[in-house]
């Protein structure tokens, strides 16, 4: 057993001393004594106070959240959000910023690393405080680079190298991923942590899903996994979608598309926004048209629910706010088309992160890379290094 294994069993913050260390591993003593002090050396696990109950206390240790900061960062279409964290994910800092994506990698990001440097001087952290950063981008990146990848509302960005930008100011690791995968990590980390199958769907402009199965992300082998606003829909046939083909998904429930229905409709709706309003004012037409999109996502979503059995689907981006009509319509075809037995207990929420959870996705992501296997032993190799040279 190595250190990072130790250290998974005192991830969850309960102190425990090395003869309850042991008694769950099975390991020596003197081997729970080794990886304890190079997870101390490493700031990762730090002693902690406890109760005696007579005679000398047994040391207790537990996981040191403080040990380093992450910084999560939000870059949505017009605006930046940013938050610095410690490594059990509680925000110490944050700050945003009204940005078009549009202006281009350069702007964008120097704003990032700027805002970086200085929440961590406004908190007295030094820049070697920082671990890591973890960024969501609106639209697909391929992941293993983190280089966006032809993104419709980026110009500018695409193939661009954003962790070496980023990493020109700020020497750590960054990790990148697009936003709805972020938001699903967010959704989890604040309202489902120990949900190990969710499924978060955001309905706003266009269409997608983070898919967590069995507790991790699951990206695909080229990072477009969840992208469900191009699936076929059957009442969609002859209706055109951006992508060039027609009947998409998207065509017929995200937010445009709902737009233009209430426009034929003889309602005066523009944004996404405006369907938003009018829904939560009471218009009735606003509702029917909410409500068809629910039906016509539903018709998507049981597929998804058969094939990868979800314990929770939450429904979230700027189209969520439109209330229950939106939920209402994918209940209703869900539960009907979706195996009972994938129905049995499955829950479909809205968000409850809400606009947070793509910048608590993207503090998820940068501790879940600094608290990896890989990156405790590689820190454990360097000390070992550090002490023989």
């Amino acid at each position: 057993m190595q250190a990072s294994d130790l250290f998974e069993l005192l991830r969850d913050g309960r102190p425990r001393t090395r003869a309850e260390l042991a008694e769950s591993t099975g390991l020596a003593r003197s081997t729970v004594a080794a990886r304890v002090d190079q997870l101390m050396a490493l700031g990762l696990v730090a002693p902690s106070g406890g109760t005696s109950t007579g005679g000398r206390p047994p040391s207790l240790f537990s996981m040191n959240p403080h040990a380093r900061v992450v910084a999560g960062v939000d870059v949505g279409a017009t605006h930046v959000s940013l938050v610095v964290a410690d490594l059990a994910g509680t925000v110490l800092a944050e700050a945003g910023e009204s940005l078009e994506v549009a202006q281009g990698p350069e702007v964008v990001l120097a704003w990032v690393t700027r805002t970086v440097r200085d929440l961590l001087a406004a908190h007295d952290l030094r820049p070697g405080d920082l671990a890591a950063v973890g960024i969501g981008l609106p639209g697909p990146v391929e992941h293993s680079t983190g280089r966006p990848t032809n993104p419709p509302i980026m110009p500018g960005w695409d193939r661009y190298d954003v962790p070496a930008r980023v990493q020109q100011d700020l020497d750590v690791p960054v990790l990148i991923d697009n936003d709805v995968n972020i938001m699903a990590l967010g959704e989890r980390q604040v309202a489902f942590p120990t949900t190990s199958d969710l499924v978060f769907v955001k309905v706003a402009t266009g269409i997608g899903a983070g898919i967590i199965s069995g507790g991790e992300l699951q990206r695909g082998a080229q990072g477009t996994a969840g992208d469900l606003g191009h699936v076929r829909v059957a009442r969609a046939d002859d209706v055109p979608c951006r992508c060039g083909n027609t009947g998409c998904l998207e065509a017929v429930a995200a937010g445009p598309a709902l737009a233009d229905a209430l426009r034929a409709a003889g309602v005066d709706a523009r944004t996404s926004q405006d369907v938003v309003d009018l829904a939560r004012a009471g218009d009735v037409t606003a509702h029917q048209v909410v409500r068809q999109a629910g039906r016509d996502l539903g018709d998507v979503l049981a597929t998804l629910v058969n094939l990868i059995n979800p314990s929770v689907l939450v429904i979230g981006g700027r189209l969520a706010g439109a209330g229950e009509s939106l939920l209402a319509g994918i209940r209703e075809v869900v539960y009907q088309r979706s195996l009972p037995l994938a129905t049995e207990h499955l829950q479909v929420v809205a968000s409850v992160a809400g606009d947070h959870a793509a910048v608590r996705g993207a503090v998820a992501l940068a501790v879940a890379h600094v608290l990896s296997p890989e990156q405790i032993e590689l820190g454990v190799r360097r000390l070992a290094e550090a002490r023989t040279s």
